[in-house]
């Protein structure tokens, strides 16, 4: 056998996966319906899941594992794929070719696929694929376009090739997720329950595909099921019958009713025999005696298969011919042994996936209109058109209070919404597939939300600009990219810290409920406009450092009122809004408050206090470091996104994301 010097699978033309003596003790309960306490304490009730299990199964074979709820079948094949839980512990040998499948093995020559796989709706069934084969193969573009044809027209999606994912139907998307799988042409491929919620004829449907494909190219393909038919029992070459962890039978499905038969158990007429057995493997807990009586005898046909059962599991296919090769000619060796795609491939295909996924109708309104949409709706039915007396300046501070609020409500919202899917492709692809890792993602991801990101706040704060009547000035140019440069650093703030947050939480509503309740309590901490700045105490103010609402609030405030001739001794309306009243130098109480706009600053921000100065030019060394501390908060929250997703995740979150 030919054996590369990357760890990547043996290059025959016959292939075999062996389990050999196979135990596993890990929790009981799953770890995602463990309580809390359990998870923090380590507590977790573990216990003896499989139990010796040992079969092999060959190229061009389909191996059914079957078994009741709590029988070990998704233990076994979490075993297999190496996504068991970090609790466990695993004893006996698992051979592919011989060669021990370690997970690095499984990730280059094998392929999982669940019973929940995500996919990305604002992409077709061939862009799906496309992307798949950019990421995952090491070959040039005409056998990746090859590829994407065959398989398609393997799972009979051709004629759906150019329809969006979100159109397909249950048993479409189905196709497709194992469509991603085929398309690196595994050795082994390793599916959880793939007929679930599907129709009778879906079902038959979905396992003959499966069973062409084995047979077509050589491949072994292991799969679990609830509920197996009797239509499916031609395409199922091996079977493997668990019961509490204990295998019952396991071997060619067309030698288990002789063997059962030869044991006393034979299958009676027009009964389906893979549900018969089934049942028969079967615990029957409707009473104390049923439950006594069955364990005793799933005890005994256990023991009964130790002994006798050697030569069931170890038959040789009849399809193998006597120098141990596969009777047709098909292409053997499979596209994953040439290798994985470079780095910067993979980095243009997460580029090219996120960016086209935004191209719906949906997620371009979320994106690009969402934010300008309720800019708008806020000036006509709340924010007025500014004048200039006194009781705008509490006025235009709340528009610049507003805007910033709308940008930490609207921020989540969206990012949520988009994110969720990509970040549950990324745990797929990188802990089944090792495509890539956390920083990668998210830098992919930045990259293509910035400019939706600077077009939907340029926008949203232009309406709010303009249609508010702040500041224009010979540097109104100047004050109003000010305005939206500003906006854009703390809708990039709360846009990576949601992001952060969904790191750890898998609702997408969930995390931005969190995440809005954290920014706003930044906001209100830091804004300065429900309390003046100079009332706070003095651990307040020390806090706000580490607060991008402080300085974004300053530079916006600083924007508009600072040396504004047009606020200085603003008149003020009359308690019947009918008569202005002048406001002479002096601060009349209860009339004019402020003597213009420098002076309504030195009465809410510490800074120009503890600066001494009752007039600070237009661009001072405070304002500049304010200004420019709203993007090092920004560009630091890329940073922090990033990080978070480059910790190692406990077992109890990974399984959240996992399926």
């Amino acid at each position: 056998m030919n054996y590369n010097g990357t760890g990547a699978s043996v290059l025959e033309t016959y292939h075999m996966l062996e389990l050999i003596g196979v135990s596993h003790t890990g929790p009981i309960v799953p770890e995602n319906k463990a309580t809390c306490w359990s998870k923090m304490t380590g507590s977790i009730t573990s216990g003896l899941i499989l139990k010796d299990v040992s079969f092999e199964v060959h190229s061009g074979e389909v191996m059914a594992i079957l078994g009741s709820k709590g029988s070990g079948k998704r233990a076994l094949i979490d075993v297999i794929a190496h996504r068991i839980s970090e609790q466990g512990s695993t004893k006996g040998q698992i051979l592919l070719n011989d060669v021990p499948l370690t997970l690095r093995l499984f990730q280059e020559q094998c392929g999982f696929v669940s019973k929940r796989t995500q996919l990305i709706y604002g992409l077709t069934v061939r862009q799906m694929l496309y992307y798949m084969s950019q990421m995952t193969l090491k070959t040039n573009s005409s056998i990746k376009r090859n590829r994407i044809k065959q398989v398609l027209a393997d799972l009979a999606l051709s004629q759906l090739s150019n329809r969006k994912v979100s159109e397909l139907s249950c048993s479409e998307i189905k196709r497709l997720a194992i469509g991603l799988q085929l398309i690196r042409d595994p050795l082994l491929l390793v599916l959880d329950d793939p007929t679930a919620n599907l129709d009778p004829l879906n079902t038959y449907f979905v396992i003959s595909i499966l069973s062409n494909h084995a047979k077509k190219y050589g491949r072994i393909i292991i799969l679990t099921m609830d509920k197996p038919r009797s239509d499916i029992f031609p395409f199922l070459d091996r079977v493997t019958y668990l019961c509490l962890g204990d295998v019952v039978y396991t071997g060619s499905t067309r030698m288990m009713m002789d063997y059962f038969r030869g044991i006393g158990f034979p299958c009676p007429e027009l009964e389906n025999p893979l549900m018969y057995y089934l049942c028969l493997s079967t615990v029957d807990r409707r009473s104390r005696d049923r439950f006594i009586e069955s364990s005793a005898q799933i005890a005994a046909l256990v023991d009964k298969f130790k002994v006798e059962g050697h030569e069931y599991r170890k038959h040789i296919p009849q399809m193998a011919n006597n120098n141990g090769t596969m009777g047709n000619t098909s292409p053997t060796i499979p596209l994953t042994a040439y290798g994985r795609a470079s780095s910067f491939t993979v980095t243009l295909a997460l580029l090219g996936r996120q960016f086209n996924s935004m191209f719906t109708w949906w997620n371009l309104f979320l994106r690009l209109l969402v934010l300008p949409l309720f800019c708008a709706l806020l000036y006509l039915f709340i924010l007025p058109r500014l004048g200039y007396q006194q009781q705008t300046f509490q006025s235009r501070s709340g528009i610049i209070f507003n805007a910033m609020a709308s940008v930490t409500f609207i921020a989540p919202s969206i990012t949520a919404y988009y994110f969720a899917t990509h970040r549950n492709c990324f745990y797929e692809e990188s802990s089944r597939m090792s495509l890539y890792r956390g920083p990668l993602f998210i830098f992919t991801n930045i990259l293509t939300s910035i400019p939706f990101n600077l077009l939907t706040v340029w926008m949203g704060a232009s309406i709010v600009y303009w249609a508010a009547g702040l500041r224009a000035d010979e540097w109104w140019l100047e004050r109003w990219a000010i305005f939206c440069a500003t906006l854009w650093a703390v809708f990039t703030f709360a846009e990576q810290h949601t992001i952060a947050i969904m790191c750890f939480i898998k609702s997408p509503f969930i995390a931005t409920i969190t995440s809005i309740y954290f920014l706003n309590f930044y906001l209100i901490l830091g804004c300065g406009t429900f309390r003046s700045m100079l009332a706070a105490p003095d651990w307040l103010n020390y806090i706000n450092y580490a607060n991008i609402y402080h300085y974004a609030s300053w530079t916006l405030n600083f924007n508009e009122f600072q040396n504004n001739p047009q606020m200085d001794r603003t008149p003020a309306l009359a308690e019947d809004l009918s008569t202005v009243l002048p406001c002479p130098v002096n601060v009349l109480p209860g009339r004019c408050l402020f003597i213009n706009g420098t002076h309504f600053l030195v009465q809410r921000f510490k800074e120009i206090t503890d600066a001494g100065k009752s007039q600070l030019p237009a661009w001072s060394v405070i304002t500049l470091r304010n200004f420019v501390a709203n993007f090092v908060f920004a560009f630091s929250a890329y940073a922090f996104s990033t990080i978070v997703f480059v910790i190692p995740l406990p077992g109890s979150l990974k399984a959240k994301f996992r399926d």
